[in-house]
């Protein structure tokens, strides 16, 4: 086998890594609270860019340590059949790349996964090496977020989450059946069980500093995990279902969703084509309403087709428009959970709207400086000096109000 340089080398795992979406440092707090000294910092901006909630935009080194696999789960594209070229990282090589990025200002913190190599214990506890090296000899202060390996040892569990700021675990697929179709060496009992440790341990943390010392450290921006669309025949209800189920159960921070990318060789049973990139849009604003606006799932899918989400409007629009008799609303008197469920309104402008109508009653105007799109609120709300009329009854409402197609791109 031909020695790789360190240069080949991140290139090779950098590439492998993209396919998890799962990493945003979104929920983390400074780790130099104590008045210790050190490098980095979980705030600021910076190879790989993700988006917290409030639009800053986060960089991290996104590695995995290898793309060697023991497993061969047909969806992927280092599984142990596959015909890609091998690398593999030391943990002495990802903690000297993530300082060097960091040092250059490149990069706020690090993404680190991993193909299973030898056993899940044995990868479990190189990645932890790599955040406990970063930590305790390089006092490094910046972001961390490790992939879990289920069925990794529960006290390997516990470390990883003394020195990452968040772990994630994936779920894979949205059904127990496809991932016992498409990668039989995982068991979906095993991801659930490593989830639930992983928020035994979060609740743990939290009681633990209660009444008046601070909380013990363990993943402080929590857990999260990924879903992919598109490679098995699950539609959006089930997804969304299946993602509900993980919020109340496990208490995560983040579900995500990545479309499914046809890999060389694949299985015969995989689709030849990947799901339109739109589909993976519109469930990031189905997860949104559900989390955040106060809808479940029926009422999200209720407007599509067979069970999937209309791919022509949003979400929250696809529900006004087949629930007309619920509008307009009025936006001097209708309480919080009314307005959030106008197309066009998001939680900062409802704020606004109820913080200014304390003082005056609020014109179309004013709803317009506050809402992003007046165009898509107008049909749908009563000011003092606007109502909409006939416009709710208009058979090409939708049609008016349906955007030109966006463009995507998978990476």
């Amino acid at each position: 086998m031909v020695a790789l340089n360190l240069t080949r080398k991140l290139a090779i795992l950098a590439d492998a890594a993209k396919y998890d979406a799962s990493c945003a440092s979104s929920g983390s707090e400074k780790r130099n609270s104590a008045g210790t000294k050190g490098i980095g910092s979980t705030e600021g901006s910076g190879i790989c860019h993700s988006y917290a909630p409030d639009g800053r935009c986060i960089s991290l080194l996104k590695l995995l340590l290898t793309n060697f696999c023991i497993y061969d789960c047909s969806y992927c594209i280092n599984r142990s059949s596959s015909n890609v070229q091998r690398a593999r990282f030391s943990v002495d090589e990802v903690v000297q790349l993530t300082l060097d990025f960091y040092r250059r200002n490149y990069i706020e913190g690090l993404f680190l996964s991993s193909g299973i190599i030898k056993s899940p214990d044995h990868t479990m506890e190189e990645m932890v090496r790599v955040a406990r090296t970063l930590r305790e000899v390089h006092l490094f202060q910046g972001y961390i977020h490790l992939k879990v390996i289920p069925n990794a040892a529960p006290e390997l569990l516990v470390e990883a989450g003394r020195w990452a700021d968040r772990l994630s675990t994936n779920i894979e697929l949205p059904t127990d059946s496809a991932l016992e179709t498409f990668a039989p060496e995982k068991r979906p009992s095993e991801i659930r069980t490593a989830m639930a440790r992983l928020r035994g341990k979060l609740d743990e943390a939290k009681l633990e500093g209660k009444p008046k010392a601070k909380p013990q450290k363990f993943a402080p921006a929590g857990q999260s995990t990924q879903m992919i669309v598109g490679a098995d025949g699950a539609n959006d209800a089930a997804i969304l279902n299946r993602a509900a189920g993980l919020y109340s159960g496990y208490q995560l921070k983040r579900v995500y969703y990545s479309a499914f990318s046809p890999i060389p060789d694949a299985s015969a049973k995989l689709p030849l084509k990947p799901p339109p990139l739109m589909r993976e849009h519109r469930l990031y604003q189905a997860d949104w309403l559900i989390r955040f606006y106060g809808f479940d799932v029926p009422e999200i899918v209720a407007g599509g087709q067979g069970g999937d989400l209309d791919l022509a409007i949003d979400p929250k629009l696809a529900w006004a428009l087949k629930r007309r008799q619920e509008f307009p609303v009025d936006v001097n008197r209708a309480e919080r959970e009314r307005l959030l469920r106008v197309p066009g309104l998001g939680i900062n402008a409802v704020d606004r709207i109820i913080r200014s109508r304390r003082h005056h009653r609020l014109s179309l105007a004013d709803v317009a400086r506050m809402a992003a799109s007046i165009d898509k609120v107008r049909p749908f709300i009563i000011c003092s000096d606007w109502t909409p009329g006939s416009a709710l009854d208009d058979g090409k409402l939708r049609q008016k109000l349906t955007p030109a197609p966006m463009q995507l791109s998978l990476f």
